[in-house]
């Protein structure tokens, strides 16, 4: 009869540990889990599906004025990391003298502190080039 009860009580502490274990292996992976999923535009991702695009890039392209205060301004308007300031002719004119060829060069490309596309990763090249112009117009 001890060797039944010992038996019984073995089974039971089993199967009690498994039960905690599986809990707590649930519960670590719940915690890992990926926090989310990447979906491109174009794939059939079902409720994930990729925003459409925001009103300003399916309305056309923003001005300079748009992109400089959206972008630039963090940089060009204090002169952080040497930026030349918009509105100071003496910071804009050895860059304006090289032609809007280098100035497009350097903004698109990146120049020394300055990355590529500044700070406007999703700006197309023309509206790189209206900012440029944008700041050239109001720094002569």
């Amino acid at each position: 009869m001890m060797k039944r009860v010992a038996a019984f009580a073995l089974l039971a502490f089993g199967l009690v540990a498994g039960t905690a274990l599986a809990s707590v292996e649930d519960e670590i992976s719940e915690r890992i889990q990926p926090v989310g999923e990447v979906c491109q535009q174009g794939d059939d991702c079902g409720a994930a599906a990729a925003p459409a695009q925001s009103a300003s890039s399916s309305s056309g392209p923003r001005s300079g004025e748009d992109v400089y205060n959206a972008a630039c301004t963090a940089c060009h308007a204090s002169g952080a990391a040497g930026a030349p300031v918009m509105g100071n002719a003496g910071d804009w004119g050895p860059r304006i003298d090289k032609g809007m060829e280098t100035l497009t060069n350097h903004a698109i490309n990146g120049f020394n502190a300055m990355p590529p596309r500044g700070t406007c990763s999703d700006c197309s090249d023309d509206e790189i080039v209206a900012a440029i112009e944008y700041m050239v117009e109001n720094s002569q």
